[in-house]
């Protein structure tokens, strides 16, 4: 017979007798010995009848009062343990009472029952019954799975090193027809101790293990078989902090699991226990994956799992039958499904939910709650709970997830699956994690009014399928992404060909499948599987028809988004449950999310848009909020896209009623349209006066939501959800907040309309109470701030008068600092909305904090310095990155008290134990040094005059220890070494105290550009070694150090893997503007070779992505040559002909390349004109000539020589024969 499904079972009690005394249901078939307990019967199902009242158990007598909670445990516990070893009639029957009444007794949690008490109980037991009773080994089975499993005990070590010794003896000993509850007692026992079970993993899980004889498919018994994978289900359970089970278990395991999910139903199993079979494998498949030790490393292993659990995901599905092969192989091409044809209109008929029967079903549910028959939403609410089957008790706890779905404020707390110490098993499984409350009544438990046996199959059926989906979101955790899109047309459904069936996938479920809970789970699955696929589904393009012989790759996935955008929508509009519902909105944002729709042909945004904007007044408020995030999400991506443009200029009542007939709970949604009184009104007209006649609803809608009184028609299912707030459920306004953020970073031309409307929908969430809307009402100012800041800069598109006024700016942040934002600046209870408003504070427009009140400006650098104190390191990072862009802003930068200041506050913030404040505070010095250098080119040298020598020491050994720190402190920390070195006046240098430190700032330099660093810091450290090159005061022709420096960039401009840095040290190496800068002969000629070798080997890469930045690399090299030929000594010349003799092409070949890609942009600095560059070959050239060389040196020939070749070529391949004919004459 069947058995219910959690990882430990309830008593069986109210059964029929015979299921609590397997005597009694067998008889004298292999029951020898047989003992009459009918009399027993009837105390037990008395002591049941009193424990099913909803006072408890009645007292003994009238005059006596009732038991305390966990007094019948301990007496029955004490009458027990005073008992001895009897082999007598009367002993055995005397146990076999008190069993009895131990089983029957009513406990609860907190019954006062203590662990270590049942431990000990449950040893005495054991050393009261001898292993040749089975009946009594039978009993106490019983008793040893319900006490663990109703009091949620966990054995101790000690008590469970006997316990297991003496089941595992039971089941060696014992008859075949007691296995069965041993085994559960096994189970309950194992539950969260695998890791101390290791003595006996041999005994039970060796090569003649009794659970690897009694799983195997020889097992005659199918229920012993299930008991046993359901005990190794156990003991793969993980418990974090205990030791995982051993590699060579695990394997067992797994294989054992794979096996008996790839085997058929043998022809004695029934449907139900066969669903349970799977269920365990299907569970203890998950355990191993949610330990995180077990990797699934092998392709053949891999897709074996994943052929079973595509298999295992449509078991039972009404009208589908597949037959999947043994392995699913990675493949960017659709695999078949091997489905046996079947008739089209049968299969639309069985399997479809038309939207005309979803009323019908919801008033049978109706009905069935009126007359009080809520066991099958029980069930549901109980998180896969499962009823006691009729031979013995025994449960199976599908899943239950630490990952919680979003619950709507006013849904009632549903107990999770497994609240009891048999059904606790954890897993990070989101499919799992929901109990749903609302049920399609096709999803009814055997206890339904319809009843029978289809029904409780069909109930079972659906469980395997929520398993299966349950364990391959484990799977999809515990893979690659890049190796999970191998095979995404397993899973993903692709545009089928013309008069082709639609493959079976993931959507199949979401639209065919008759439970809610199991379309719910597929949607979840699917949304994992749609997460971080971005990179993925980015080489998507259908732009354009392609006809070919072949379908690309691009167009493949292409055609599988389109078809996913389809089934969404289908779904969506045939969707009855809310809870389902939630998750197909949540699904299309993440669909949304990672698509490129740039790619991609017109209309698909549009259709899903909508299709979802009459759900923004759906009554269920889960819906509503992912109805704003999937419209948060459109905004959001691959913003801003022409399509979303046209789609937010819609009219307010556009779409708005299209899909009425699919939702006819929707309200009208004229709510939303008035715009809000009093201020908003007035200040955006008067400040920010509309570019267009027809607003952005969106906008619109989702300021009324954040600032208007809810109404009573959208508020059925918000109950509690504030406390009696007059507004929408908090959910909904935060919600709203981010699309409104998302649309100020991604549409701020249409934002800016409602610039002050906006700020002043920002100064009432800060007015607030909750913090959370004041953090989202923080983000949103950020997001403006920003915006406007981009719209400002100097190289952006949007045309002058376009932007956001000045003086509309300047009022915008005065508003904002009249009180709200320091207030929230202010709120030490709240440090993430203080390091918030500090991010929000450093996005004033800097020509807008010019024009601000002297009185606002003070009070901003003020608190953004007193917060530099602050404790939390949060604030402490916020304010030091605030700071460092203040510190640029054009009017305080040449203030040499706040740059003191500032730099004061980031040298002690450099100090800090964070790592994050240190990153942010080198950051900021990075920028003051920036500051410094941008001081140096005013005509007023009063900065450099009045700055402190001493703060300079301070920052250059501040520097030096940064450079020294982990590779995010240590990137900024050697940009601002270059910067302080280059800024250093003859005044500093010639101190004694700065000699020292500067040659330590040196070394740093040099170390960082030479150690095997992130390739920033590398790149940062040889752009610092140029800023010092820069400095004409520093002694370059005399310090010991320049020649190491030279050595170092010379080492990275041959030998880097890093392009970009090689292009850099070479930009370098081309700075000093003196011959006696680059020292000897000898060193002169070093720096040159390395140049040339360096060009020779500008192709020479394994890395396919550094391959871009060749033709950079050799125009900085070529650059740098000729820069070095420009300032070349007569001592020079003799290495130079020597190396154009040997490599004399190659040279010619890429500065030929160089004089005519003049026009291609790039970042090495080099003139983008190619007369700048002629004229650079020109001047090297002039300046040979007048080189007095020495007497009898063919060197300044030869390299003449070659000058005038390489020029006369370039002159020849571009048509100027005026400058050919200059050069003759030359």
């Amino acid at each position: 017979m069947a058995e219910s499904c959690s990882l430990r079972t309830p008593p069986t009690s109210g059964s029929d007798p015979k299921q609590r005394f397997p005597e009694l249901a067998r008889g004298g078939g292999g029951c020898p010995g047989s003992v009459c307990l009918l009399s027993y019967v009837g105390k037990m199902a008395a002591a049941q009848v009193a424990g099913s009242l909803p006072g408890g158990p009645p007292p003994e007598t009238p005059g006596e009062p009732p038991f305390e909670q966990g007094c019948g445990f301990r007496c029955l516990s004490a009458r027990l343990c005073a008992l001895r070893p009897d082999d007598s009639s009367s002993g055995r029957t005397e146990i076999h009472l008190l069993f009895d009444q131990l089983i029957s007794e009513t406990y609860s949690q907190g019954s006062g029952v203590a662990p270590e008490d049942v431990s000990t109980l449950l040893v005495q037991a054991c050393r009261l019954v001898p292993l040749n009773q089975n009946h009594l080994v039978s009993k106490l089975s019983q008793l040893i799975h319900h006490l663990l499993n109703t009091l949620q005990v966990i054995v101790d070590e000690q008590n469970l090193d006997f316990l297991l010794a003496y089941t595992i003896s039971a089941i060696q000993q014992c008859s075949s027809w007691t296995h069965m509850q041993i085994l559960q007692a096994l189970a309950a026992l194992v539950y969260c101790n695998g890791s101390k079970c290791q003595k006996y993993l041999p005994d039970l899980l060796g090569k003649s293990g009794l659970l690897m004889k009694l799983s195997d498919l020889a097992q005659s018994d199918p229920e012993v078989r299930r008991a046993a994978v359901h005990c190794m289900a156990n003991l793969c359970l993980s418990v974090p902090g205990q030791p995982y089970l051993e590699e060579p278990y695990r394997n067992i395991c797994f294989q054992v699991f794979l096996t008996t999910l790839q085997s058929p139903k043998s022809s004695d199993m029934d449907d139900i226990t066969f669903c349970m079979l799977l269920q365990n494998a299907l569970k203890g498949i998950q355990s191993l994956l949610n330990g995180g030790k077990m990797k699934l490393a092998q392709t053949e292993e891999l897709g074996a799992l994943l052929a079973v659990l595509k298999k295992s995901m449509f078991h039972g599905l009404p009208g589908l039958n597949i037959e999947m092969p043994t392995v699913l192989y990675p493949t960017p091409l659709p695999q078949y499904d091997g489905r046996p044809p079947i008739q089209p209109q049968q299969s639309e008929s069985s399997t479809s939910r038309p939207a005309v029967n979803k009323k019908k079903k919801s008033r049978v549910k109706a009905k069935k709650i009126q007359h009080g028959e809520e066991e099958e939403e029980e069930e549901e609410s109980s998180g896969e709970r499962e009823v006691a089957p009729v031979t013995g008790p025994g449960r199976l706890s599908l899943h239950r997830g630490d990952t919680r779905c979003p619950s709507s404020p006013g849904a009632q707390s549903l107990p999770l699956a497994g609240s009891g110490a048999a059904g606790k098993e954890q897993v990070s499984s989101p499919v799992s994690s929901c109990s749903w409350k609302r049920v399609s009544s096709s999803e009814s438990d055997y206890s339904d009014a319809e009843g029978g046996m289809q029904s409780k199959v069909r109930f079972y059926q659906a469980k395997v399928r929520q398993g299966a989906l349950a364990c391959f979101l484990s799977t999809i955790k515990s893979i690659e992404k890049k190796v999970l899109y191998g095979y995404w047309s397993a899973f993903v459904p692709d545009t089928p060909e013309l008069g082709s069936p639609q493959s079976v996938s993931l959507m199949t479920l979401t639209l065919k499948d008759p439970s809610p809970k199991t379309r719910a789970c597929a949607l979840q699955v699917l949304s994992a599987i749609l997460e971080g696929s971005k990179q993925f589904l980015s080489v998507a393009e259908d732009t354009c028809d392609h006809k070919r012989a072949f379908t690309p790759f691009s167009v493949m996935i292409a055609s599988s988004i389109k078809e996913l955008h389809r089934c969404l929508l289908l779904a969506l509009v045939a969707e009855s449950s809310s809870q389902t519902l939630t998750q197909i909105i949540k699904c299309l944002a993440n669909l949304v999310s990672n698509s490129p729709y740039n790619r991609l042909k017109l209309s698909l945004l549009t259709k899903v848009w909508n299709q979802i904007k009459p759900y923004i007044r759906h009554k269920d408020v889960n819906v509503r909020v992912s109805s704003l995030t999937l419209l948060g999400a459109i905004v959001s991506t691959h913003a801003p896209l022409p399509e979303v443009q046209l789609l937010l200029q819609q009219p307010c009542s556009s779409g708005l009623s299209s899909s009425s007939s699919a939702t006819p709970h929707l309200s009208p949604p004229e709510w939303w349209k008035k715009a809000p009184s009093g201020p908003f009104v007035e200040e955006g007209a008067v400040s920010s006066p509309k570019l267009s006649s027809e607003p952005c609803w969106l906008i619109r809608l989702c300021i009324s939501i954040v600032v208007l009184p809810r109404e009573d028609s959208c508020s059925g299912s918000d109950a509690g959800s504030a406390g009696g707030s007059i507004y929408e459920p908090f959910p909904m306004r935060l919600e709203a907040l981010q699309v409104l953020a998302h649309l100020a970073r991604g549409y701020f031309s249409m934002t800016q309309v409602y610039l002050m409307e906006l700020g002043e929908v920002i100064c009432k969430c800060l007015g607030e109470a909750d913090p959370s809307v004041q953090l989202h009402g923080v983000k949103l100012l950020e997001e403006l701030g920003t915006s406007l800041i981009h719209q400002h800069k100097p190289d952006s598109s949007v045309a002058p008068d376009g932007r956001a006024p000045v003086p509309l700016v300047v009022t915008f942040w005065t508003e904002m600092l009249n009180g709200t934002l320091p207030r929230a600046l202010q709120n030490a209870e709240h440090p993430t909305l203080q390091a918030s408003a500090c991010d929000a504070l450093s996005s004033i427009l800097p020509e807008a904090f010019s024009s601000l009140p002297s009185d606002r400006q003070i009070l901003c650098i003020t608190m953004l310095l007193g917060l530099n104190d602050s404790k939390n390191r949060l604030v402490k990072a916020a304010t030091s990155r605030a700071l460092g862009v203040y510190v640029l802003f054009p009017c305080l930068r040449q203030d040499v008290i706040f740059v003191a200041d500032t730099a004061n506050a980031i040298l002690m913030s450099l100090q800090d134990k964070s790592l994050n404040v240190r990153a942010k505070a080198a950051w900021s010095l990075g920028n003051l040094t920036d500051t410094l250098i941008a001081n140096m080119e005013t005509p007023d040298p009063s900065f450099q005059e009045e700055f402190s020598g001493l703060l300079l020491l301070k920052m250059l050994q501040a520097a030096i220890d940064a450079s020294k720190d982990k590779d995010k402190v240590k990137s900024n920390a050697v940009r601002a070494l270059g910067n302080l070195l280059h800024f250093l006046q003859p005044s500093h240098i010639e101190k004694p105290r700065f000699a020292e430190i500067i040659e330590e700032a040196i070394q740093a330099l040099i170390s960082t550009v030479l150690i095997e660093a992130a390739m920033k810091v590398r790149w940062n450290a040889c752009y610092a070694m140029g800023n010092v090159f820069k400095n004409p005061a520093l002694p370059l022709e005399t310090a010991p150090w320049t020649s190491q420096a030279y050595d170092a960039l010379t080492s990275v401009v041959t030998s880097c893997k890093n392009f970009k840095v090689r292009i850099r040290s070479a930009a370098a190496l081309a700075v000093p503007r003196r011959r006696e800068h680059y020292g000897s002969v000898e060193q002169y000629a070093q720096i040159w070779d390395a140049l040339v070798t360096a060009l020779q080997k500008s192709e020479d890469t394994t890395d396919f992505l550094e391959f871009k930045y060749c033709a950079s690399l050799r125009t900085q090299i070529c650059q740098a040559l000729i820069h070095l030929l420009s300032l070349a000594s007569p001592s020079d010349l003799p290495c130079i002909r020597e190396t154009l003799e040997l490599h004399g092409d190659m040279v010619q070949s890429y500065i030929l390349q160089f004089l005519k890609s003049g026009t291609e942009r790039d970042d090495t600095g080099a003139p983008h004109h190619p007369q700048e560059r002629d004229q650079m070959v020109r001047t090297a050239l002039g300046h040979i000539n007048s080189v007095q060389a020495l007497a009898g040196d063919p060197a300044k020939r030869a390299i003449v020589a070659f000058l005038e070749d390489t020029l006369t070529i370039y002159f020849d391949s571009s048509g100027s024969q005026v400058a050919l004919l200059g050069l003759t004459h030359r």
